[in-house]
């Protein structure tokens, strides 16, 4: 059922890493931020040029002939509606973190806004909602689904059983490589990276429910609460998770499409609608005037301590790295019948296009309520827990207690599709059955969840999450390597069975004069 061989000393890894970095907060959190930012300052101008070469790297991929090949049976229609598959792509892509993100990002840009900018002046406020929509952009989205291209063809097209990194990598490194200690090393740092990425976010995740909790119920935030909400909360995506992808992952993704945009809704008619259409108009002006800024600024010339849209950047691409093997395997096992231009291009879009109009909506009812005077949102921010600020904006709309229990309803549903599509992933990459034919086993889900739950719980009560962020971050940079390592795989591999030619669709196969030169050449 599972392989220990990559489990275990998975496991063993995370012990060793989190547990002492938990007991020793600030030591460890004061080490690992030396060398993340000893890393940001050697690599900053690297991390940046990364998130543009992955998104010239998907145009490539998409618009070339490699585009055109089906992951999967050519005859066979996609596993999932074009809606259905978007709402997957979108749950598991931007999750929960879009609902503070897209509430709060903007303050603190608007408190830290770029060099010649003053802070909490309207210019500062228009950098940071654009800001906001630029971390949810297509280069972070390009991190997250260029490994996909071949794992799907590993997977639907070689009908490989083992739904791994290593498998991907075996038409460059040979069988010794791939079925030895190299094979295995690179697994295990997958399962390291996700693991400890899933349990980062499941305890950060938390405060956005427990905040709004407390708010409503008039109690404080404390661990008994983090419990109680943690439980109800694992016990959602590992039902969801166990339920499989059909049942469970898909039509929660599906439903919170709808509730989502029944929040946005109420929040543009109960509230400041016109100003936030403004808002967002001027957003996306603002935003695509200085996309290139956004993306390879790197404030050199200013001699003093980098603003909060460069250094975050960094830190943003880095962590977003960690994530990108898990969101490229899920999007792979999904993506049947796709073809790799709409497998990348859903991904590059729908999410995108999602969370610009969550910020949008989000970020602009904050803004108004700044400059209404109906909320010092920027000092409270700082002095405050920052989640806290979240049911305060929200509680300014009429029936604010309503849109508040909506937005936890939203939240709550996209964290759990989130770390359900996490449970189930993991599930299938450490599992020894068949992926190209069968679904992980829903005992291993189970237990996936409850490795995850346990490492969150316990770094929680120690205090101990921030450095385990830190070090989420830093294991960005080998799998940068992979990442271009994989995207290389896929073209070789399609390169050498000629898929462009057979595993395409029938109103893309070339002409018979055509397909006939090839073969003599």
């Amino acid at each position: 059922m599972i392989d220990y061989k990559i489990f275990i000393p998975s496991l063993l890894l995370m012990a060793a890493i989190s547990i002492p970095f938990a007991l020793y907060e600030s030591q460890s959190l004061e080490l690992m931020n030396t060398v993340f930012d000893s890393i940001v300052a050697s690599f900053s101008w690297g991390y940046l040029w990364y998130g543009i070469l992955l998104v010239a790297a998907g145009l490539y991929l998409s618009f070339s002939k490699y585009g055109k090949v089906v992951l999967g049976d050519p005859k066979e229609k996609p596993r999932f509606t074009l809606f259905e598959y978007a709402s997957i792509l979108v749950a598991m892509g931007v999750g929960s973190t879009i609902m503070r993100t897209g509430m709060l990002q903007w303050t603190s840009v608007a408190n830290d806004p770029p060099a010649g900018v003053e802070a909490g002046s309207a210019e500062a406020l228009l950098w940071g909602n654009a800001y906001s929509m630029f971390l949810w952009g297509f280069q972070v989205f390009a991190i997250f689904v260029m490994i996909a291209p071949a794992m799907g063809y590993i997977l639907h097209v070689k009908k490989r059983p083992l739904m791994r990194i290593s498998e991907a990598c075996r038409i460059l490194f040979g069988d010794k490589f791939t079925d030895g200690i190299g094979g295995r090393l690179l697994d295990v740092l997958f399962l390291i990276s996700i693991l400890s990425g899933a349990a980062v976010t499941l305890g950060l995740g938390a405060p956005i429910i427990t905040q709004n909790l407390s708010h409503l119920l008039g109690i404080q935030v404390n661990f008994t609460l983090t419990i109680i909400v943690t439980i109800v909360w694992v016990f959602l995506f590992s039902l969801s998770a166990y339920l499989g992808i059909e049942k469970g992952i898909k039509r929660l993704s599906t439903w919170n499409m709808y509730i989502a945009g029944f929040l946005a809704l109420f929040i543009l008619v109960g509230g400041p609608g016109v100003f936030i259409l403004n808002y967002f108009t001027d957003s996306v002006s603002m935003l695509l005037t200085n996309y290139l800024d956004f993306s390879l600024n790197t404030e050199s010339v200013y001699q003093g301590e980098t603003s909060h849209i460069q250094s975050n950047t960094i830190f943003w691409f880095a962590y977003s790295a960690t994530w990108a093997m898990l969101h490229s395997v899920f999007a792979a096992k999904i993506s049947r019948g796709r073809t790799i231009k709409e497998m990348i291009l859903t991904y590059l879009l729908a999410p995108t296009l999602l969370s610009w109009l969550a910020t949008g909506v989000l970020g602009g009812l904050g803004v108004h309520r700044y400059l209404t005077g109906n909320l010092d949102i920027l000092n409270f921010v700082e002095e405050e827990a920052r989640m806290a600020a979240i049911p305060e904006i929200l509680n300014t709309l009429p029936f604010g207690e309503i849109a508040i229990v909506i937005f936890m309803i939203v939240a709550l549903i996209f964290l759990t599709t989130t770390l359900d599509s996490t449970t189930y992933t993991i599930a299938a990459y450490t599992s020894t059955r068949d992926m190209s034919r069968f679904e992980p086993p829903k005992i291993l889900r189970i237990i996936i969840a409850a490795v995850i739950t346990a490492f969150a719980l316990i770094l929680m009560r120690i205090g101990g999450l921030a450095p385990l962020n830190v070090v989420s971050g830093i294991m960005g940079l080998p799998i940068i390597v992979i990442q271009f390592i994989l995207i290389y795989a896929a073209k070789k591999m399609i390169d050498t069975d000629q898929a462009w030619l057979t595993n395409v669709r029938q109103k893309d196969k070339p002409s018979t004069a055509y397909e006939a030169k090839r073969k003599v050449e």
